[in-house]
């Protein structure tokens, strides 16, 4: 076939599977169905592809390209079409209001109603059904967005407001993405009900896709929705809306919101089924940032057009990796809302970014409280240790089994720090740092409480939590409703979470991941890892958990009456996570989901194309910090040196610069052909493979899985090397806050009557404070967190401030920064 005839039997197929009858212009019976599309359909400009009746009248046109033409762009023919279509005939409005250019595999798609109306790509066609409720429509989606209302801002914060204004904006633009960067605990799930709300009002939304990360957030986005009251209205949102959380591969047909993670929307596209756990962990490090994207065929219980909108709640990478094909496949507005947005959150948005607030502002404004950094270190938790004799007998416990034995081990064996609660649990080391915690907690991180403020400890695996567990209970003497672990193994973890977040017990909660990203716990005033992190964006999401502001009476009901408010809150890390590099961008392992046996495979085979080399490189680099001594120096004697030095010699022949100066040298020339070219990386690529392929023996000692066994080290002592507060932060703020006041003397006020007058003489209005304070918040500084940053740095010489005295003890705070106060007090 021709491409012509290629795209012409592709548009068929999709039309014929949408319910469209197809019907060759001269045989025409615009009444077989509710939607016919006519083959070559004269108009003044010539035959058009496809005119396309629903209910007996004309309302578009199609314009078929070759299967090699691209018909994005491509609009003036299908134009002209509309321009001199017969409109003696039946039809529905004139001009025609659907124009869609298609090349079988990509479609474009224009409803001229619209007030700019643009070319959008769309999965399929619409079908006869979503045209007929288009047409009935008074409006455009597009259209009515044009006259929404101006905002009420009373019970919105000036960056909910500024977000929602800003993703209006957007909106009347027909802008397809837009971007809110929102810091954790600024309200993004109010902003996002709130713009819903004014969408579905105003706007007509018909129906709108509320993604999250994971099942739990569902449950809490759940919460949020059922308690949101609209201004002026006597019900609360889920009373004025249907509101689905997605559970099944069932939508409601009636549901205005619908409450999902993506894995449940992909479920219902494939008609799948899938396991709780699917949907329970965060996507944050759970999936590769290459990992294999998804891919999705026509649903007509879920056609393209159910939703006018789309927000993605934490959109991480996986978003616009692995599950983008699910977020295209709907002709839809896309809003992500993130705390933590990197360069490809940028790129998918289109450099869209609708509003920005991030901590720092958040916590310049009283909405976030600053942290403080406090670092325990423990000779065994940097440098590892050794099972130092085999005369010993240690307890082996098999990790999914749980059974357990006693036994030698073959010879003395050192562990590294990577290796711990991993391979071996050596169990002083977690006894040190959760006995240093204990002993430094109310006298150096909270001095003056009573009892142990509500902590929040990251775990290793399910195995680790277990371990931590039970050393903080003999530790602090506390029973078992002290500590309680939080993942998705416990029993009921949704009732733990949610005491954990109301009541008084339990004090402490371990947890792997069920809480690191969005979870809202006010009360929380310190988070232990004992976990690294190597995502930069999971990370701040884990770090953003103590964040939260809560009111100084909910606190005492929660946590006791020692507890005065929340000033701040304290990042304790046991493993370096604060100070270990970090990375936004994805790893090298092209193919994550491919078993190491059969990439090793290809190599022997001569299979070696990139993404083969990169992803064993990346694969053997893991696998030497992962092996122990005895399988490692096999591996290593098989292989002629190091993994390392052999995953350095794959990555260097899939390096596209490599080949081309090698290929230079080789074939003595600045500009080698493709072919030279070619053949140097094959070249590259055999040398550097070949101690694989030529050894069936190194093959299988890389896949050796070793003993699924964790050794108990119950010999080793350990102890604190290092135990103190993270100053370099604090003194970055406060040299900045210095740097300030002589810079803004002759500018503010207020600020030339507290250098210039005697403390007697300092009249001061509140118009000048609040002068002071704006000049303050324009610097990225605050009140709140400069107070906090100094009491860090000489707790002897502050006194406790409560976050409502922002305005006037930023006057005490200068005071004292100028040698006029001896003390840092409140303003009085």
């Amino acid at each position: 076939m021709t491409p012509e005839q290629q795209a012409r039997q592709k548009i068929d197929q999709q039309l014929e599977a949408l319910g469209w009858n197809i019907q060759n212009y001269g045989q025409v019976n615009r009444h077989a169905a509710l939607g016919v599309a006519v083959r070559e359909f004269p108009t003044g400009s010539g035959p058009v592809d496809y005119a396309l009746y629903v209910n007996g009248r004309v309302a578009g046109v199609i314009e078929a390209k070759r299967t090699d033409d691209d018909p994005q762009g491509i609009d003036d023919q299908s134009s002209r079409y509309v321009e001199t279509f017969p409109y003696d005939n039946v039809h529905w409005h004139e001009p025609l209001p659907f124009v869609y250019e298609s090349n079988g595999v990509k479609t474009m798609f224009r409803d001229l109603r619209d007030p700019a109306p643009r070319q959008r790509r769309v999965f399929t066609f619409h079908s006869p059904d979503a045209l007929l409720e288009l047409l009935r429509q008074p409006q455009t989606f597009r259209s009515r967005l044009k006259t929404l209302p101006a905002i009420d801002t009373e019970g919105l914060r000036e960056n909910q407001m500024s977000a929602v204004v800003g993703l209006e904006r957007s909106l009347t633009k027909a802008r397809p993405r837009a971007l809110i960067q929102a810091a954790t605990g600024s309200g993004k799930t109010f902003t996002a009900i709130t713009a819903c709300y004014r969408l579905i009002k105003y706007g007509g939304a018909k129906r709108i896709l509320f993604l999250v990360d994971r099942a739990n957030l569902g449950m809490q986005a759940e919460a949020e929705f059922k308690g949101y009251q609209p201004k002026g209205e006597p019900r609360k949102f889920t009373e004025l809306y249907t509101t689905q959380l997605l559970k099944s591969r069932a939508i409601d047909p009636q549901a205005q919101v619908v409450l999902s993670t993506i894995q449940r929307v992909y479920s219902v596209l494939r008609n799948e089924e899938i396991p709780d756990e699917t949907e329970q962990g965060s996507s944050f490090e759970r999936e590769p940032a290459d990992a294999e994207p998804v891919s999705v065929g026509y649903n007509p219980s879920l056609p393209p057009d159910h939703f006018d909108l789309i927000i993605v709640d934490e959109c991480h990478r996986s978003i616009y990796n692995k599950w983008r094909s699910v977020l295209e496949y709907f002709d839809a507005f896309l809003v992500g809302l993130t705390a933590t947005p990197h360069a490809a959150t940028y790129g998918f948005f289109e450099q869209n970014v609708v509003s920005e607030y991030t901590h720092e502002d958040a916590v310049r404004d009283g909405v976030n409280v600053p942290y403080r950094v406090f670092r325990i270190k423990t000779k065994i938790g940097e440098g590892g240790g050794a099972l130092e004799s085999a005369f010993i007998n240690y307890l082996h416990r098999h990790r999914k089994t749980r059974a357990e034995r006693w036994g030698t081990v073959d010879d003395v064996t050192t562990y590294t720090r990577q290796d711990l609660d991993r391979s071996v649990v050596a169990e002083d080391q977690i006894r040190t740092v959760i006995r240093e915690f204990k002993r430094v907690v109310l006298t150096e991180l909270f001095p003056g409480r009573e009892t142990l403020p509500k902590t929040l400890v990251f775990a290793k695996d399910d195995h680790h939590a277990d371990n931590i567990r039970k050393v903080i209970l003999q530790e602090f003497d506390e029973d078992e409703a002290f500590c309680r672990k939080v993942t998705y193994r416990a029993d009921d973890p949704a009732k733990l979470l949610s005491d954990f977040q109301f009541r008084f017990d339990p004090r402490v909660a371990v947890t792997v991941d069920m809480i690191a990203t969005g979870t809202d716990i006010k009360p929380l005033e310190i988070v232990l890892f004992m976990r690294d992190v190597k995502s930069l964006g999971y990370y701040e999401q884990m770090k953003g958990r103590g964040v939260r502001v809560i009111d100084a009476g909910k606190l005492k009901t929660i946590v006791g009456e020692d507890a005065e408010s929340k000033d701040y809150f304290v990042i304790v890390d046991a493993v370096g996570v604060t100070e270990n590099p970090k990375v936004e961008s994805g790893s090298t392992e092209r193919e994550p989901s491919v078993p190491l046996a059969k990439l090793l495979q290809r190599l022997a085979d001569g299979k070696l194309d990139e993404s083969t080399l990169t992803t064993v490189a990346t694969r053997l680099k893991r696998l030497e910090t992962r092996m122990g001594d005895a399988q490692l120096e096999r591996v290593e004697r098989l292989a002629g040196g190091s993994l390392s030095d052999l995953a350095k010699a794959l990555m260097d022949a899939s390096n596209p610069d490599l080949i081309l100066e090698q290929a230079k040298r080789e074939h003595d020339t600045d500009e080698p052909t493709p072919v030279q070219l070619r053949r140097t990386a094959q070249d590259l690529a055999d040398r550097a493979s070949r101690p694989i392929a030529a050894s069936p023996e190194l093959r299988e000692a890389l896949i050796e899985r070793p003993d699924d066994e964790v050794i108990y080290d119950h010999v080793s002592k350990d102890a604190v090397v290092y135990s103190g507060v993270d100053t370099e932060k604090a003194h970055t703020m406060r040299q900045s806050f210095r740097e300030f006041l002589p810079a803004n003397r002759d500018k503010v006020v207020a600020l030339h009557i507290l250098y210039s007058q005697p403390r007697s003489d300092q009249k001061l209005t509140l118009t000048m404070v609040e002068d002071l304070s704006a000049a303050l918040r324009a610097a990225g500084l605050s009140t709140s967190g400069v107070w906090s940053t100094v009491a860090q740095l000489e707790p002897e010489r502050v006194k406790k401030t409560s976050p409502t005295n922002a305005l006037t003890d930023l006057v005490s705070l200068i005071r004292f920064e100028l040698g006029q106060r001896e003390t840092l007090l409140p303003f009085g």
